[in-house]
């Protein structure tokens, strides 16, 4: 999958999670978001040769595209942004 469709696959989900469970269950839901960008960039290590070595960079590479696009993904626009 590219990432355009991963976006779309999570945002389809995450708007309704955030929609139902954001009103009595906040903070559990954000640590359900750290998770997830837990994910991309596990994904992102195994789709990329050059980030499958190296954790650290697979986190700047997700921070760098939260940073250039905040708004693309549900959750960081709820303030879950890698860090």
């Amino acid at each position: 999958m590219t990432f355009q469709e991963i976006v779309a696959h999570i945002n389809k989900y995450a708007t309704g999670w955030i929609a139902y469970y954001g009103r009595f269950y906040k903070s559990q839901l954000h640590a359900a978001f750290y998770g997830l960008n837990d994910f991309l960039v596990k994904w992102a290590r195994r789709k990329y040769k050059t980030l499958k070595r190296r954790k650290k960079h697979a986190w700047a590479w997700l921070i760098g595209i939260a940073s250039r696009y905040p708004l693309s993904l549900a959750h960081w626009r709820l303030g879950v942004r890698p860090t």
